[in-house]
């Protein structure tokens, strides 16, 4: 097996969004259901994609609004980005939007690998974005898109595989995003 790599990602979005959720989900395998508002924390996970095995620092950020400033760790020794809002808040979708341009004016390059993720899918009866829009949103920036529950180990480890395959396509001179959506 070849040598194993090192990804940094970052988990951006709106408070109250899930990123810590669907991050600990992944890392750990359980749900956390209280909200305690995060400062920043870094996980650390080994995860195997396509025979390559990834040595995964996982950056949870706190919650950013259209007035935060982007904080310039944020872009250093980043990999990839996974901007993440919650299908029950149009406030998480529009700041969202604004932490994508803050990102853009911070790492001063369009081909950044991103990811956009609609977080709380299960939340039927709350939702108020739908996923066209999602994914809509998600092709304007030539990001991949996906749709997950932090309640859900599988679709919290779809989440990361993808981040790690655009990274890949990114070094590999492929262009970002443009392949299939998902719905878990």
């Amino acid at each position: 097996m070849p040598q194993p790599k090192s990804r940094k990602i970052a988990v951006l979005g709106y408070r109250s969004v899930g990123k810590s959720s669907l991050t600990i989900q992944f890392v750990e395998g359980q749900f956390v259901d209280s909200y305690d508002p995060t400062i920043e924390n870094t996980f650390t996970k080994t995860i195997t994609v396509s025979g390559q095995e990834y040595h995964l620092q996982l950056v949870d950020t706190a919650g950013q609004d259209e007035y935060s400033i982007f904080p310039h760790s944020y872009t250093i020794d980043v990999d990839g980005y996974i901007l993440l809002y919650s299908v029950t808040s149009y406030k998480s979708f529009e700041v969202v939007r604004v932490i994508h341009e803050k990102l853009l004016d911070m790492v001063g390059n369009l081909q950044v690998p991103i990811i956009l993720v609609g977080n709380k899918k299960d939340l039927h009866m709350e939702r108020v974005i739908g996923f066209e829009e999602g994914r809509a949103l998600a092709e304007s920036w030539s990001a991949a898109f996906l749709e997950s529950s932090a309640k859900e180990n599988q679709t919290a480890v779809e989440v990361f595989r993808r981040m790690i395959l655009e990274v890949e396509k990114m070094e590999a001179g492929q262009p970002p995003g443009r392949t299939p959506c998902l719905i878990m």
